[in-house]
């Protein structure tokens, strides 16, 4: 692994129309080196990510099974079948075979033949080429080991181990390549493990794509191109494992503050027509966030969830105050005919044209600021505004003509009864609203 940090110049330095995209884009097509794969990305995120998920990478694929030749196998087949999906900008299987070993076998036999002691021969090993510690050097608080080894001219290649003397004890020195077999062999540079189970990765990086839909068709294609042996699995990890821990948080979430609105709703009205009335608020104001982000390209993520659930809660605080004023106009006007209920329904709504514009412009200038303005977490505070922003747009059409329009129908002459009537005051003979103190 090579890492490349690129400090990038000011911003007012740049080309015209050029953003962080583009400029990783033109060094993508620019340093494609043999044998290595771009994965692009800032360096805190990079850092976070290996700590957290042990994957440098957006997405890794993590394939687990006993023996780690098959595992590297099948790591390939992998990185070749997603090299085509969309929105793959570079895949790498983590080759865990490929390290170079030296292995001296001793020959048992031989040393039996000569009476060398396996601990004997043993020791020459080490002492020539790892090395033994035989003193060790004081100077002030630091500390420092002698150690006596071959220098590297005699130990630099297999020729020159095969001529290593070991000390028989009739006093003969024998070369090490009559009492040992010295060869290379093929081994892991590094054992990777999870789960006491033999682990190897594919490194994906992804551009332009969403991780969820991604991760859904490489699954698919990985599921028809790559045949698992069994004892062998393949599992999604990086920030796709974070993507499904959040998901599983907001599926708790999100029902949960639906459920405590509806809640409060019933306790203040105490009426269900009037709590599902405001509850239509949800959907209307969710197309405007939809499509705030849809237009801004984003994708759905905790930051946009989170801009999601604050929207809910705004959308229903308007409509409460604009079915408030209509509730209020009603029981003042007392109609009783359609033509009376519409005239009152409609001078409740008028009533809260002016609160309801001032509240939406309000937001509107709080959150503007954001979009304004660049640095560390401009980016998160983003998704999290925009989805109001386009919230507050629709949930404003709502409450000044949906909310109007569906009072009036569910509040018609058809049910009478349904009519918030005012009741006498005993001591005065007149009529006081209900609900409101004499």
């Amino acid at each position: 692994m090579i890492e490349t940090w690129i400090k990038l110049k000011p911003k007012e330095d740049w080309r015209p129309g050029v953003t962080v995209e583009d400029i990783t884009d033109e060094l993508d097509a620019k340093l494609q080196m043999p044998g290595l794969v771009n994965s692009w990305g800032y360096p805190i995120k990079i850092r976070m990510d290996m700590v957290s998920t042990g994957v440098r990478t957006p997405i890794g694929i993590k394939v687990t099974g006993d023996d780690l030749t098959e595992i590297e196998t099948i790591a390939r087949d992998i990185e070749a079948a997603i090299s085509d999906v969309p929105g793959t900008r570079s895949a790498f299987a983590d080759r865990v075979m490929g390290g170079k070993y030296l292995e001296i076998t001793p020959d048992r036999g031989e040393l039996a033949r000569r009476n060398i002691d396996m601990a004997a021969f043993q020791s020459v090993i080490q002492t020539a080429l790892g090395g033994m510690t035989l003193s060790q050097s004081v100077e002030g608080r630091e500390r420092y080991d002698i150690i006596l080894r071959y220098d590297r001219p005699f130990r630099e290649s297999a020729t020159d181990l095969e001529e290593i003397l070991v000390p028989a004890p009739s006093g003969a020195h024998i070369p090490l390549s009559e009492l040992a077999d010295i060869s290379y062999a093929e081994g892991p540079p590094m054992i990777r493990s999870e789960n006491a189970r033999l682990t190897g990765w594919v490194f994906v990086d992804i551009a332009d794509r969403d991780m969820g839909s991604y991760v859904a068709d490489a699954g698919q294609v990985i599921a028809n191109a790559v045949d698992l042996p069994a004892g062998y699995a393949v599992e999604f990890s990086g920030q796709y494992e974070q993507m499904q821990e959040a998901n599983a948080r907001l599926k708790i979430a999100i029902p949960a503050a639906i459920a405590l609105i509806f809640l409060l709703l019933m306790l203040h009205f105490g009426r269900l027509d009037r709590t599902l009335i405001i509850m239509a608020s949800l959907p209307f104001g969710l197309v405007g966030g939809m499509w705030a982000v849809w237009l801004a390209g984003y994708n759905l993520s905790v930051a946009v969830a989170v801009g999601f659930i604050a929207l809910g809660g705004i959308a229903v605080e308007t409509a409460v105050v604009m079915l408030l004023y209509i509730d209020a106009e009603v029981r003042k006007e007392n109609p009783v005919d359609d033509a009376g209920l519409f005239a009152a329904v409609s001078k409740g709504a008028a009533m809260r044209v002016r609160p309801k514009l001032m509240t939406v412009t309000t937001i509107f200038a709080g959150l503007a600021p954001i979009f304004l303005t660049d640095g560390l977490g401009s980016d998160v505070m983003r998704r999290i505004a925009l989805p109001m922003l386009g919230g507050m747009a629709s949930t404003l059409i709502l409450s000044l003509i949906v909310i109007p329009a569906i009072y009036y129908i569910r509040v018609g002459l058809q049910m009478p009864s349904d009519l918030p009537r005012a009741e006498p005051d005993n001591r005065t003979g007149s009529f006081t609203p209900e609900g409101e103190k004499p």
